[in-house]
């Protein structure tokens, strides 16, 4: 089969185009024909060796290369191993790219597809069958499905763990990028208000995706802004940026309210008075990915249709370099896919 693999650490150029071994499925496995797969930041990060802090790593640490990247994967179960259901053979299935959960009442991430093992960046894939949800019937293309493992799965997991339901106001911010956007189209489903934190430029695809009410970050005070366009409060903040926006927009929160953050682009060291958290019973929440069960919701919208990912760009996978590229400069709204 042909796979494009990363060769080492380093910028887009490590990507290779190459002829690998077709895999075949184990006990308990299956084997995926690609349909397409979409870039994110795991992706970026493993290839940078992001993860690491001594030394450039892998989401666990050192990876063995050559590796396939290629954590969001959409498409057609083409061989089952001993033990697993035929009738999966000729569906199209989305692949939950978390290969281990740790044990115990919060099933944090703890090894990722194309980081700890081989992804689809590749004609076929090999993945457990229990990390196989069937989408055959669901509205969306192939190229949208595959828009929601790891961006989609974040956000679901940060609005499930935050409690997020219909009625209520939640600020998202960095509404444009993956997260962000899946955080509007998903909170927008749930029948919230939606308060999006993002540029002028890009605002008319956030509103599309289901804000209610832009807040422009680059212009002026975020927090007379919130307070001017949403003068009765936050029930919750989507946090994937960080940074000053904590000590700024905290105060905007009803007593009661819920921070739940997944990122920190925008600065990992922050201030905060710990009297805006406790004398107003604020809920301070990290949010690493999604569990299994938090991931089913995600599966169950999507084939009921509630949320249509917006494809940003497609492009064929021998031009996983470029497309990485194309990812890193941040000009798109939504999700940049690559098509075996």
């Amino acid at each position: 089969m042909r796979a494009v693999v990363l060769t080492r650490f380093g910028g887009p150029e490590v990507l290779e185009e190459r002829e690998l071994p077709d895999p075949h499925p184990g006990p308990g496995e299956v084997v995926v024909r690609v349909g397409a797969v979409s870039i994110n930041n795991t992706d970026v990060w493993t290839r940078a060796g992001a993860y690491g802090t001594d030394e450039p790593a892998g989401w666990l640490g050192p990876i063995d290369f050559p590796r396939v990247q290629g954590a969001d994967v959409c498409g057609e179960v083409v061989e089952v191993g001993a033990g697993v259901d035929e009738g999966l053979l000729g569906r199209r299935v989305l692949v939950d790219p978390v290969l281990r959960y740790a044990d115990g009442p919060e099933p944090l991430v703890e090894a990722v597809l194309g980081s700890e093992a081989d992804g689809g960046y590749a004609e076929r894939v090999l993945v457990r069958a229990d990390r196989v949800h069937d989408v055959t019937d669901s509205p969306l293309t192939t190229a949208q499905l595959a828009c929601l493992p790891i961006s989609y799965g974040t956000a679901t997991g940060m609005l499930e763990r935050a409690r997020v339901r219909r009625g209520e106001t939640v600020l998202v911010s960095g509404a444009s990028g993956g997260v962000g956007l899946a955080l509007v189209a998903l909170s927008a489903a749930r029948g919230a208000h939606v308060v999006a934190l993002s540029s002028a430029d890009k605002a008319d695809a956030v509103r599309q995706a289901g804000a209610q009410v832009v807040v422009d970050r680059r212009q002026g005070d975020i927090a007379e802004q919130l307070a001017d366009l949403v003068p009765a409060g936050l029930d919750a903040v989507a946090d994937v940026v960080g940074g000053d926006l904590l000590a700024t927009a905290m105060p905007r929160l009803r007593p009661g309210g819920r921070w739940v953050v997944a990122g920190a682009v925008a600065g990992p060291i922050v201030q905060l008075d710990l009297r805006s958290l406790y004398l107003r019973s604020i809920a301070l929440l990290g949010s690493t990915m999604h569990t299994p069960e938090q991931f089913g919701v995600l599966v169950a919208a999507a084939n009921e249709g509630a949320i249509a990912p917006v494809v940003a760009q497609t492009h064929p996978l021998r031009a996983a370099g470029s497309g990485h590229e194309q990812f890193e400069r941040r000009a798109h709204v939504g999700k940049i896919v690559l098509e075996p």
